[in-house]
This record gives structure tokens, C-alpha cells and sequence, in this order.
């Protein structure tokens, strides 16, 4: 029979998986995350019709005579390159500008995607459309630990931040020069006990002499304490500082008051710093940093992590095998998966509101196209004219 016969079909072959692969790419245009293939192809054994001779005294030397025998797929290549970024408003929908992938778990197992499009199930816990696991760590007081192995990630909905007593507090402004002895400024804060019950301290400052200045504390009619605050030549405060008030429910509240100097001008000496205490707060809403640690807002104005979403990078990402659902899995040619933080470790940086779309190229795919049909018809046409020949040559005994 003639090889030509068989080249030909395996050049069918090959352009039709070339096809199937373009017709994939093509079919996953919109797909988020989706990372285009390609089909590269590889020549088979030659027959050798005539061995190379080595060249000798008298004579040159002569080159091999090889027949192909045809054409086939040598692999076909995943292109990681990153996707264009689509605008979502979700929170939860998570873009890699960058390098790695997003590590979930489903049915027990360890599956990675670049597709971010996440919610969170009915137990709060961070999933994929499909309903896998996205990895990562929980905090514990807000406190993220990546060093332990990763796990779901869970908004606590009906967590509480308990309240914090007020410590310390800070005071800055001015006090004007030119005030007459006996002159008054005020001013006042906020403060938490244990509880979390506010108390209104007010801070009254009594001018007494040239640079000296007396600030009283008291909530209500209850008097918390008496400074002396002193100041130099260059209106900076020279006494100690920082000060101390008695709390209304006990101990002692540290007000740093260095930020207070006395110029010339309209007073305006106030409370800069409440020292970190507050009411307790209910969990009012999230958002996601572009390290993929997850924020709580809550409902006293503070912030608390409670978890960070981890990334996955590879040795070879190309070497991952496609497990579906825009999902791959690793295997022995990708390397096993470094799971880490977002924006170290060469991980890519996370935004969140957006999604990457696939990288699919249109104008390239059908391109594509036109180059498998064209192959597939031109190998086709050697197959008939083998045929042609393989009749001309039974057609010679009558």
C-alpha cells in the first residue's frame, strides 16, 4: 500500500484535534478564568530508503534517504497568560493579578482554579459556584496564622466583637497665648468601660498663669483627676506627659497630651484619641484586601480579620491536568502545590469586585480555524489521489 495513504490519515488525525481543541478555546470565550490550549504537532518515524555513507578518500560521503510515514500530536499546551479584568461590584468575586491559583477542596479533593467567582454557602462558609471549598485560614482574635495548613474559610455572621475599656487617650489643638489668667477652654470625649458603656469625660482647661495651664477631668459632677500642664517659650509642652484620669468605673486612663501647644490664635484644643476602646459591635459587613485577608466591619466602627484566602503556585502550572468545571489537579509534571499568601512568593495580588475573563484570543482562534481546515482538506486530497493511483494501478489487468 502506499504511505502516502496512511501520512494522510494521520494528517486527519492531527487537524482534527487541532480543530477540537481551537473549537474549545472558541466555546470558552466568556468563561472567567478559562486559559486557552494549543495543539502542536510532531512528525512520526521516518523509513530509512538509504543509510548514510561516511566520505572517503576518492569519494564524498552520501546523506540518509528517509520517507515520513506522517504527523502527530506531540501535546497540547495550556497558555496561563492573564486574563482581561471585568468589573463585578461583588465582594466575593476575587481576581490574580498575577501568578498562582486558588486552592479548594470538593469530595475530599485538592482541585485549583483562577476562576474567583465565590459566595458563601448556608454555614458561611467561602465556596465556588460548584460548591468547593475555597482554601484558606481562619483567625483567632484576628490574628491569621499561614503557617498552619489551610482549611475552609468561614464568615462568622452572628460574631460579636466584645467591648474594650477606654486606656488611654490623646489631646491636641491649641491653646491661645494670649487667654487672660482665669480663662476657660473645653472640650470632651468619649469613654468605654469594660462593658461597654459609654461615659462622657469632659476636660476643662483653666489658665492660671503666663504658661501654665490647669486641666480638670470630670464626668458629670464627679471630678476624675487634676493636671498641671506647662509650656515653654516656644508654645511646645514641657511637663510630663502623659497624664493620668481616673476612669469612672476604676483604674486609671493614660491621656498623652503632647500633641497640645500654646500659640497665639483661636483655641481649638481637643480630644484626638479615645485609646482604642469601644462599645460591642455586631458583624455588619466585609471586605477583602489585595493579600486576601478577609475584614470584618462591624457595627462600633472597628475592624477585625477573620480569615485570608490562600494561593497556590506551581513549578510547572502547565503540567496541571484540566479536572472540570474550570478546575485543574495537579499531577506528576506539575510539581506539588506551594500554598502560601497573595503577593509573596511570586503569588499574584488578589482585587476584589473583579474577575478574570478568559484569555481566549478570537482573531488567533480563528485563524486557527481556517489553518486546521485547510490542513484537514489538503490531507484529505492526498488520501484520494493515493486512492486514484491505488486504481490506475488495479485498473492495469483488465
Amino acid at each position: 500500500m502506499l504511505r502516502s495513504l496512511f501520512s494522510g490519515i494521520t494528517g486527519l488525525r492531527a487537524h482534527q484535534t487541532m480543530l477540537d481543541v481551537t473549537g474549545n478555546n472558541i466555546a470558552n470565550v466568556n468563561t472567567a478564568g478559562f486559559k486557552s490550549s494549543q495543539t502542536v504537532f510532531e512528525d512520526t518515524l521516518s523509513q530509512l530508503l538509504q543509510a548514510s555513507g561516511a566520505p572517503s578518500g576518492s569519494n564524498g560521503g552520501t546523506n540518509p534517504a528517509q520517507v515520513g510515514l506522517g504527523v502527530k500530536v506531540a501535546g497540547i499546551t495550556t497558555n496561563f497568560a492573564q486574563g482581561a479584568a471585568q468589573n463585578t461590584g461583588r465582594a466575593t468575586d476575587l481576581m490574580i493579578q498575577g501568578d498562582g491559583l486558588f486552592a479548594v477542596k470538593q469530595d475530599g479533593q485538592d482541585l485549583f482554579t483562577r476562576s474567583g467567582s465565590f459566595n458563601f454557602d448556608a454555614n458561611g462558609r467561602l465556596v465556588t459556584q460548584d460548591g468547593a471549598i475555597v482554601q484558606g485560614w481562619g483567625a483567632v482574635n484576628g490574628v491569621v496564622s499561614s503557617s498552619l495548613p489551610p482549611g475552609a474559610i468561614t464568615l462568622p455572621v452572628s460574631a460579636m466583637l466584645a467591648p474594650q475599656a477606654t486606656t488611654t487617650g490623646a489631646l491636641g489643638g491649641n491653646l491661645d497665648a494670649a487667654t487672660a489668667v482665669g480663662g476657660v477652654v473645653a472640650s470632651s470625649m468619649v469613654a468605654y468601660d469594660p462593658q461597654g458603656a459609654a461615659h462622657t469625660i469632659s476636660y476643662t482647661f483653666t489658665k492660671t498663669a503666663a504658661d501654665t495651664w490647669t486641666m480638670d477631668a470630670a464626668e458629670g459632677a464627679t471630678a476624675l483627676g487634676s493636671s498641671t500642664l506647662t509650656f515653654g517659650p516656644t508654645g511646645a509642652l514641657t511637663s510630663a506627659s502623659p497624664v493620668s484620669v481616673t476612669a469612672p468605673w476604676g483604674g486609671a486612663i493614660a491621656v498623652d497630651a503632647m500633641g497640645l501647644t500654646q500659640y497665639g490664635g483661636t483655641p481649638s484644643a481637643t480630644v484626638t484619641s479615645q485609646g482604642g476602646g469601644s462599645a460591642p459591635g455586631t458583624l455588619q459587613g466585609f471586605t477583602i484586601s489585595p493579600d486576601g485577608t478577609l475584614v470584618g466591619v462591624f457595627s462600633n466602627g472597628l475592624k477585625q480579620n477573620l480569615g485570608q484566602v490562600a494561593l497556590a503556585t506551581f513549578v510547572n502550572p502547565a503540567g496541571l491536568e484540566k479536572s472540570g468545571n474550570s478546575t485543574y489537579r495537579a499531577s506528576a509534571d506539575s510539581g506539588t502545590a506551594q500554598i502560601g499568601v497573595a503577593g509573596t512568593g511570586g503569588r499574584g495580588k488578589l482585587a476584589s469586585g473583579l474577575l478574570e475573563m478568559s484569555n481566549v484570543d478570537l482573531a488567533q482562534e480563528f485563524t486557527n480555524l481556517i489553518i486546521a481546515e485547510r490542513g484537514f482538506q489538503a490531507n484529505s486530497r492526498v488520501i484520494t489521489t493515493s486512492d486514484e493511483i491505488l486504481q490506475d494501478l488495479v485498473q492495469l489487468k483488465r
